[in-house]
Protein backbone atom coordinates (compact mmCIF):
# COMPACT_ATOMS: atom_id res chain seq x y z
CA UNK A 1 0.00 0.00 0.00
CA UNK A 2 1.41 3.19 -0.90
CA UNK A 3 1.38 5.77 1.84
CA UNK A 4 2.08 9.21 0.72
CA UNK A 5 -0.96 10.93 2.39
CA UNK A 6 1.27 12.24 5.10
CA UNK A 7 0.48 15.84 6.57
CA UNK A 8 -2.36 15.99 4.70
CA UNK A 9 -5.87 17.17 4.72
CA UNK A 10 -8.69 15.65 2.60
CA UNK A 11 -12.28 16.58 2.99
CA UNK A 12 -14.39 13.58 2.08
CA UNK A 13 -18.00 14.18 0.88
CA UNK A 14 -20.86 12.03 1.50
CA UNK A 15 -18.79 10.73 4.70
CA UNK A 16 -21.03 9.04 6.97
CA UNK A 17 -21.33 5.55 5.48
CA UNK A 18 -20.72 3.26 2.62
CA UNK A 19 -17.49 4.38 0.07
CA UNK A 20 -17.20 7.83 2.13
CA UNK A 21 -16.10 5.92 5.32
CA UNK A 22 -13.60 4.07 3.82
CA UNK A 23 -12.60 7.16 2.29
CA UNK A 24 -12.16 9.10 5.51
CA UNK A 25 -10.83 5.93 7.61
CA UNK A 26 -8.47 4.93 5.07
CA UNK A 27 -6.72 8.66 4.53
CA UNK A 28 -6.60 8.24 8.47
CA UNK A 29 -4.52 5.04 8.17
CA UNK A 30 -2.37 6.42 5.15
CA UNK A 31 -0.60 9.34 7.38
CA UNK A 32 -3.42 12.19 6.63
CA UNK A 33 -3.22 15.30 9.30
CA UNK A 34 -7.16 15.96 9.21
CA UNK A 35 -9.44 14.63 7.76
CA UNK A 36 -12.78 16.50 7.09
CA UNK A 37 -15.97 14.37 7.05
CA UNK A 38 -18.53 16.18 5.71
CA UNK A 39 -22.41 15.07 5.24
CA UNK A 40 -25.56 16.17 5.53
CA UNK A 41 -25.95 15.11 9.34
CA UNK A 42 -23.17 15.19 11.51
CA UNK A 43 -21.30 12.01 13.11
CA UNK A 44 -19.02 10.99 16.09
CA UNK A 45 -15.51 9.94 14.79
CA UNK A 46 -14.07 9.27 17.88
CA UNK A 47 -10.75 10.19 16.40
CA UNK A 48 -9.11 13.71 16.70
CA UNK A 49 -7.84 13.86 13.44
CA UNK A 50 -11.46 13.39 12.03
CA UNK A 51 -13.55 16.98 11.97
CA UNK A 52 -17.54 16.75 11.07
CA UNK A 53 -19.07 19.31 8.58
CA UNK A 54 -21.98 19.49 7.85
CA UNK A 55 -22.65 19.51 4.10
CA UNK A 56 -26.28 19.56 1.86
CA UNK A 57 -24.87 19.13 -1.84
CA UNK A 58 -28.39 20.85 -3.05
CA UNK A 59 -27.80 24.06 -0.96
CA UNK A 60 -26.53 26.98 -3.03
CA UNK A 61 -24.80 28.46 0.03
CA UNK A 62 -23.27 25.23 1.68
CA UNK A 63 -20.15 25.16 -0.76
CA UNK A 64 -18.57 28.42 0.04
CA UNK A 65 -19.47 28.15 3.51
CA UNK A 66 -17.99 24.46 3.60
CA UNK A 67 -15.01 25.79 1.75
CA UNK A 68 -14.52 28.91 4.15
CA UNK A 69 -14.60 26.63 7.01
CA UNK A 70 -11.92 24.41 5.58
CA UNK A 71 -9.20 26.35 4.19
CA UNK A 72 -6.58 24.41 4.77
CA UNK A 73 -7.87 20.94 2.93
CA UNK A 74 -5.62 19.82 -0.44
CA UNK A 75 -7.65 16.84 -0.74
CA UNK A 76 -11.13 17.23 -2.31
CA UNK A 77 -12.66 14.06 -2.29
CA UNK A 78 -16.26 14.66 -4.16
CA UNK A 79 -17.79 11.11 -3.21
CA UNK A 80 -21.63 11.93 -2.45
CA UNK A 81 -24.35 10.60 -5.12
CA UNK A 82 -27.43 9.67 -4.84
CA UNK A 83 -29.11 6.66 -6.85
CA UNK A 84 -32.81 6.44 -6.18
CA UNK A 85 -35.05 3.40 -6.31
CA UNK A 86 -37.14 3.55 -9.26
CA UNK A 87 -34.78 6.07 -11.14
CA UNK A 88 -35.53 6.07 -14.79
CA UNK A 89 -34.37 8.40 -17.44
CA UNK A 90 -38.01 8.48 -18.95
CA UNK A 91 -39.30 9.37 -15.40
CA UNK A 92 -40.47 12.39 -13.77
CA UNK A 93 -38.36 15.85 -14.29
CA UNK A 94 -38.33 16.73 -11.21
CA UNK A 95 -36.91 13.46 -10.35
CA UNK A 96 -34.22 13.78 -12.74
CA UNK A 97 -33.70 17.40 -11.47
CA UNK A 98 -32.67 16.13 -7.90
CA UNK A 99 -30.52 13.98 -9.19
CA UNK A 100 -28.76 16.17 -10.78
CA UNK A 101 -28.94 18.90 -8.39
CA UNK A 102 -26.57 16.45 -5.99
CA UNK A 103 -24.44 14.27 -8.56
CA UNK A 104 -23.71 17.05 -11.04
CA UNK A 105 -24.62 20.97 -10.04
CA UNK A 106 -23.32 20.26 -6.38
CA UNK A 107 -20.10 18.35 -7.18
CA UNK A 108 -19.40 20.69 -9.84
CA UNK A 109 -20.28 23.87 -7.11
CA UNK A 110 -18.11 22.63 -4.58
CA UNK A 111 -15.68 21.85 -6.78
CA UNK A 112 -15.39 25.80 -8.10
CA UNK A 113 -15.91 26.99 -4.20
CA UNK A 114 -12.64 24.69 -3.34
CA UNK A 115 -10.46 26.22 -6.59
CA UNK A 116 -9.12 28.76 -4.62
CA UNK A 117 -8.33 26.51 -1.73
CA UNK A 118 -6.51 24.18 -3.33
CA UNK A 119 -4.48 26.67 -5.43
CA UNK A 120 -3.33 28.19 -2.37
CA UNK A 121 -1.48 24.91 -1.16
CA UNK A 122 0.40 24.60 -4.76
CA UNK A 123 -2.49 23.31 -6.29
CA UNK A 124 -3.35 19.95 -4.18
CA UNK A 125 -5.72 17.01 -5.62
CA UNK A 126 -9.61 16.78 -6.25
CA UNK A 127 -10.71 13.62 -6.75
CA UNK A 128 -14.49 13.29 -8.29
CA UNK A 129 -16.14 9.44 -7.78
CA UNK A 130 -17.68 8.69 -11.04
CA UNK A 131 -19.44 5.19 -12.38
CA UNK A 132 -18.51 3.31 -15.10
CA UNK A 133 -22.52 3.85 -15.58
CA UNK A 134 -21.43 6.85 -17.50
CA UNK A 135 -19.81 4.96 -20.57
CA UNK A 136 -23.25 2.72 -21.04
CA UNK A 137 -26.81 3.11 -21.63
CA UNK A 138 -28.28 2.65 -18.39
CA UNK A 139 -31.72 4.30 -18.86
CA UNK A 140 -31.57 6.24 -15.22
CA UNK A 141 -30.64 9.69 -14.13
CA UNK A 142 -28.04 8.41 -12.48
CA UNK A 143 -26.11 7.43 -15.29
CA UNK A 144 -27.00 10.65 -16.96
CA UNK A 145 -25.48 12.51 -14.08
CA UNK A 146 -22.66 10.58 -14.01
CA UNK A 147 -21.63 10.80 -17.70
CA UNK A 148 -22.33 14.99 -17.35
CA UNK A 149 -19.88 14.71 -14.65
CA UNK A 150 -17.36 12.79 -16.16
CA UNK A 151 -17.17 15.17 -18.55
CA UNK A 152 -17.17 17.67 -16.38
CA UNK A 153 -14.04 16.27 -14.53
CA UNK A 154 -12.17 16.35 -17.62
CA UNK A 155 -12.76 20.00 -18.30
CA UNK A 156 -11.93 20.77 -15.00
CA UNK A 157 -8.84 18.59 -15.27
CA UNK A 158 -8.03 21.38 -18.02
CA UNK A 159 -9.02 24.60 -16.76
CA UNK A 160 -7.22 23.82 -13.13
CA UNK A 161 -3.96 23.00 -15.09
CA UNK A 162 -2.08 26.17 -14.46
CA UNK A 163 -2.81 26.13 -11.08
CA UNK A 164 -1.04 22.53 -10.70
CA UNK A 165 -4.46 20.90 -9.41
CA UNK A 166 -4.08 17.13 -9.83
CA UNK A 167 -7.59 15.94 -10.93
CA UNK A 168 -8.39 12.23 -10.47
CA UNK A 169 -11.55 10.60 -12.22
CA UNK A 170 -12.21 7.40 -9.84
CA UNK A 171 -14.62 5.11 -12.35
CA UNK A 172 -16.22 1.90 -11.03
CA UNK A 173 -19.05 -0.01 -11.71
CA UNK A 174 -21.14 -2.20 -8.59
CA UNK A 175 -19.28 -1.57 -5.18
CA UNK A 176 -20.91 -3.65 -2.16
CA UNK A 177 -22.34 -1.04 -0.14
CA UNK A 178 -25.61 -0.12 0.66
CA UNK A 179 -26.43 1.92 -2.28
CA UNK A 180 -25.88 -1.44 -4.26
CA UNK A 181 -27.50 -3.53 -1.81
CA UNK A 182 -30.62 -4.01 -4.66
CA UNK A 183 -28.45 -5.68 -7.30
CA UNK A 184 -27.75 -9.00 -7.45
CA UNK A 185 -24.53 -8.86 -9.17
CA UNK A 186 -20.92 -9.21 -8.76
CA UNK A 187 -19.39 -6.04 -7.01
CA UNK A 188 -15.92 -5.00 -5.52
CA UNK A 189 -15.04 -4.62 -2.37
CA UNK A 190 -15.55 -0.54 -1.18
CA UNK A 191 -11.91 -1.36 0.74
CA UNK A 192 -10.35 -2.05 -2.67
CA UNK A 193 -11.72 1.03 -4.22
CA UNK A 194 -10.29 3.50 -2.10
CA UNK A 195 -7.03 1.99 -1.80
CA UNK A 196 -6.78 2.06 -5.58
CA UNK A 197 -7.85 6.05 -5.30
CA UNK A 198 -5.39 6.81 -2.80
CA UNK A 199 -2.75 5.05 -4.96
CA UNK A 200 -3.81 6.84 -8.08
CA UNK A 201 -3.21 10.38 -5.77
CA UNK A 202 -0.16 9.52 -4.62
CA UNK A 203 1.36 8.51 -7.70
CA UNK A 204 -0.26 11.65 -9.71
CA UNK A 205 -2.14 9.37 -12.08
CA UNK A 206 -5.42 11.12 -13.24
CA UNK A 207 -7.85 8.18 -13.93
CA UNK A 208 -8.57 5.03 -11.82
CA UNK A 209 -10.41 1.93 -13.55
CA UNK A 210 -11.29 0.04 -10.05
CA UNK A 211 -12.31 -2.90 -11.33
CA UNK A 212 -12.17 -5.48 -14.39
CA UNK A 213 -15.98 -4.71 -15.61
CA UNK A 214 -14.63 -1.34 -15.89
CA UNK A 215 -11.37 -1.56 -17.36
CA UNK A 216 -12.78 -4.17 -19.87
CA UNK A 217 -15.78 -1.44 -20.87
CA UNK A 218 -12.55 1.17 -21.34
CA UNK A 219 -11.22 -1.36 -23.76
CA UNK A 220 -14.18 -1.50 -25.63
CA UNK A 221 -14.84 2.31 -26.17
CA UNK A 222 -13.53 2.76 -29.67
CA UNK A 223 -15.85 -0.03 -30.77
CA UNK A 224 -18.28 1.46 -34.01
CA UNK A 225 -21.52 2.68 -32.11
CA UNK A 226 -23.07 -0.30 -34.29
CA UNK A 227 -21.17 -2.67 -32.55
CA UNK A 228 -21.02 -1.38 -29.22
CA UNK A 229 -23.93 -0.53 -28.33
CA UNK A 230 -26.12 -3.90 -29.18
CA UNK A 231 -23.36 -5.60 -27.11
CA UNK A 232 -24.53 -3.19 -24.18
CA UNK A 233 -27.74 -3.81 -24.56
CA UNK A 234 -27.29 -7.15 -23.73
CA UNK A 235 -24.92 -6.87 -21.10
CA UNK A 236 -27.74 -4.41 -19.92
CA UNK A 237 -31.18 -7.03 -20.53
CA UNK A 238 -33.47 -7.02 -17.51
CA UNK A 239 -32.04 -4.44 -15.88
CA UNK A 240 -34.30 -2.71 -13.06
CA UNK A 241 -33.41 0.63 -11.01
Amino acid sequence: MNQALDGRTVLVTGANGGLGEHFVRQAVQRGAAKVYAAARTGKEWNDTRIVPLTLDLTSPDDAERVAAEARDVNLLINNAAVAPVGDSITGPEEALRQIFETNFFGTVRLARAFTPVLAAHGGGTLLNVLSSAAWVPVPTGYGASKAALWSATNALRFQLRAQGTQVVALLVGMIDTPMSARWDVPKVSPESVVAQAYDAVADGSIEVLADDQTRYLKSRLNTKAEELYPWLGEQLAGFEA
